[in-house]
């Protein structure tokens, strides 16, 4: 569940649990339980606190990170050009801290994550778990190993993943046909790599793009654009 307080205070919490201290007071989790979503309850200092069902959005702002995660704008990309469906099965590779698999999971049939970092594996299951996602499956392995064994088909392929140019010529063998392959690469050299290999490969069709993202400031003064850049890194969508 979220928390939400006067100010934009959020918290998460585990209805059941044991008790959740912040600085509007203390929190007895197990209260939560059979609470519907927009009910109010109060900590020990009769402070209110609006429980909310908590979205993906949440999810990336409050679980725990193992590494740089990807962008929501760049996950809203994969997703719109990928057209992933609820009738999709989904193998990704690159898991982290399970932030696009979540993302994935709300919207997918299943989904099928590699992660080769024992310790990531593991954050990212708790991470999974936290999100109440039960049709997403977090595999601790190489990829590269385990693409051979897997027979698919699979309707998205998606790659966060230093090596994905190595991965494209399997991901083509365990698509189904029409499916797609979407690749993120944080620098230009990497999407470069993974574009030829995709177009070594044989895939119908291919893009590389870049996302951007630029805040619009309110202030007293005046409304701008922000000056903080908005790039984080290139995707590449390509279909069987």
């Amino acid at each position: 569940m979220l928390l939400w307080a006067a100010g934009g205070r959020e918290y998460f919490a585990v209805a059941g649990g044991d008790k959740l201290h912040t600085d509007l007071g203390i929190v007895d989790l197990k209260r939560l339980e059979g609470m519907e979503w927009g009910s109010t309850i109060e900590s020990h200092m009769g402070k209110p606190f609006v429980v909310l069902k908590p979205r993906a959005p949440d999810f990336f702002k409050h679980m725990r990170r193992t590494g740089a995660p990807m962008m929501p704008k760049d996950i809203g990309a994969i997703i719109a050009y990928t057209g992933v469906g609820p009738s999709d099965v989904i193998l990704d590779a690159g898991t982290g801290s399970g932030v696009l698999a979540v993302y994935l999971g709300t919207i997918a049939k299943k989904v099928i994550t590699y992660e080769s970092n024992e310790q990531f594996a593991s954050n990212a299951r708790k991470n999974i778990e936290l999100a109440g996602l039960a049709n997403v499956e977090v595999r601790h392995g190489d990829i590269l190993l385990e693409m051979e064994k897997l027979e698919g088909p699979f309707d998205v392929v998606t790659l966060d993943m230093q090596d994905a140019a190595a991965v494209v010529p399997g991901a083509l063998r365990v698509l189904r046909p029409g499916g797609f392959l979407a690749a993120y690469s944080p620098f230009f050299e990497q999407a470069a790599e993974t574009r030829r290999a995709v177009e070594r490969a044989g895939f119908s069709e291919a893009d590389t793009i870049i996302v951007g993202e630029q805040e619009l400031e309110v202030g007293r003064r005046g409304t701008r654009p922000s000056t903080r850049v908005g790039h984080t890194g290139f995707i590449t969508i390509a279909r069987k």
